[in-house]
């Protein structure tokens, strides 16, 4: 099978078949590249093996490129890396690796194509194409992975687990191309998953956290954590949310089963938006709710609370887990703990002060946190869902218009605290504070508008009252 047309719209694999032909070295496009020019998808990594100096070639076609292309050198790899426009074209010699039990950092030695095609990790990342005069464009395949792409399944070339006991990270990748590609795993493949999970251990945390974004990220991530749970690996690597799982009916009155509606709520916030974070809100929004569930036998079960809670065990997951301690573990953390608010306002009389309150609360991320709400609705009641829905929708337009009257995004009272003490000449004391929550009140109440005079009014009223004199 020849792909020498496919190849065209890359001109630069020209370029590197003219390098390796003087340097005298073979040369073949392998790994993801190859699977997805067959799959039709679009990709800008490109990794060149040769059968001889990687880096070699690197610099060779860098020099063909032009000045302006310059080569990182990785000599402890024996990599090289050269960016072409909007490409990114890794260079490495043709290797060998063995591995101790201990550890996932191979020995490497020079080796063959076929060398290098058995150290892959599944079939269809062991494809190779051929970049050489006479034979450039032919698919080299020798564990038929082309067929497994036409199967939709993920093998590993060699046995499992020699594969997985290599490289255990590598029963994450299994899970997480399953997940972006939509294939299934094979069944010696995710048998040897489940048997060696524990190998897992061996692994760095940023490297799992790596493998589960980019299953958190796919179109549909619920599968991935299925896929997860039912090999023992989630239970492993995230056991917070493992213990969402299952029902505990009592007198007959039972719960719904907190991991899969937490997978529905994923699932749901992916269909509107590719925010990885908003995607983590998902997952960790009920997070809590095993550490809270009560049973009353008038009332049934509730998870009182779980909100706030949930939202402090937001960056105790984050840290162990090698997550950004920044911004981005403070949205996360946020839409936990507000999560709850938009759809009690929509059970209840919505009150402009319950609303201008939210919109402050929330700030900028007050549209993410409804995208939220709207995929926390998972109810397989019909009519429930409608009632839900058109509740909400009134919250929407509620938000909206309040946004646009009363500017409350990022809100601040006009009133701060040096001009409370100027005023009653106070030094930093209680009674500032007193007075400038009693401000922030009244503004959120709507008693007073967020404007200088009638809040500077407002002000000292509320410090005569206290007993202070204006100067």
């Amino acid at each position: 099978m020849n792909f020498k047309e496919q190849l065209t719209p890359y001109p630069v694999l020209e370029i590197v078949a003219s390098a390796a032909k003087e340097l005298g070295v073979e040369a073949y496009i392998i790994g993801g590249f190859v699977r997805d020019l067959i799959l039709r998808r679009n990709s800008k990594d490109i990794d060149i093996v040769s059968i001889g100096s990687g880096i070699e070639l690197a610099e060779m076609v860098a020099n063909r490129l032009g000045p302006d292309v310059f080569v990182s050198v990785f000599k402890n790899f024996g990599t090289a890396q050269i960016r072409q426009g909007d490409l990114e074209i890794e260079f490495v010699g043709a290797r060998k690796e063995s591995y101790r039990s201990d550890s996932r950092k191979p020995a490497v030695e020079d080796g063959t194509l076929a060398d290098d095609q058995n150290r892959r990790d599944f079939t269809i990342n062991a494809m190779g194409i051929s970049l050489n005069a006479g034979t450039f464009g032919e698919l080299v395949d020798p564990f038929e992975g082309i067929s497994d792409l036409r199967k939709k399944i993920i093998r590993t070339p060699l046995g499992p687990e020699i594969t997985f006991s290599d490289d255990p990270l590598r029963m994450m990748r299994a899970i997480r191309f399953a997940s972006q590609l939509n294939f299934d795993i094979e069944p010696d493949t995710f048998d040897a998953i489940v048997k060696m999970k524990d190998r897992i251990s061996i692994v760095s945390m940023e490297r799992i956290s790596d493998e589960l974004n980019k299953i958190i990220l796919s179109k549909t991530p619920s599968y991935g954590f299925k896929l997860l749970y039912h090999a023992g690996l989630l239970a492993i690597i995230f056991p917070e949310m493992v213990e969402l799982q299952g029902v505990e009916p009592v007198e007959g009155k039972g719960h719904k089963d907190n991991f899969y509606h937490t997978l529905q709520v994923l699932d749901n916030v992916s269909q509107v938006t590719d925010d990885l974070w908003l995607r983590w809100a998902a997952i960790l929004h009920d997070i809590a709710k095993p550490a809270t569930k009560k049973f009353d036998k008038r009332n049934g079960w509730s998870f009182h609370n779980h909100e706030e809670i949930g939202a402090r065990m937001v960056p105790v997951i984050f840290r162990r887990m090698k997550l950004p301690l920044n911004e981005k573990m403070r949205f996360v953390k946020k839409l936990v703990r507000l999560h709850l608010r938009p759809i009690v306002l929509s059970k209840e009389d919505i009150t402009d002060s319950a609303m201008r309150r939210l919109l402050v609360e929330a700030g900028e991320d007050i549209e993410a946190l409804m995208n939220l709400c709207r995929a926390d609705i998972t109810s397989k009641n019909p009519e429930k869902v409608r009632r839900f829905i058109s509740n909400f929708n009134l919250v929407e337009q509620k938000l909206k218009d309040l946004e646009e009257r009363d500017k409350l995004r990022n809100f601040q009272p006009v009133i701060t605290g040096e001009m409370i003490m100027e005023a009653f000449s106070l030094k930093p004391a209680k009674e500032v504070g007193i007075i400038k929550e009693a401000v922030r009140e009244a503004i959120l109440e709507g008693i007073v508008p967020n404007e200088y005079g009638p809040a500077f009014a407002f002000m000292i009223e509320e410090g005569e009252k206290m007993g202070l004199k204006r100067v």
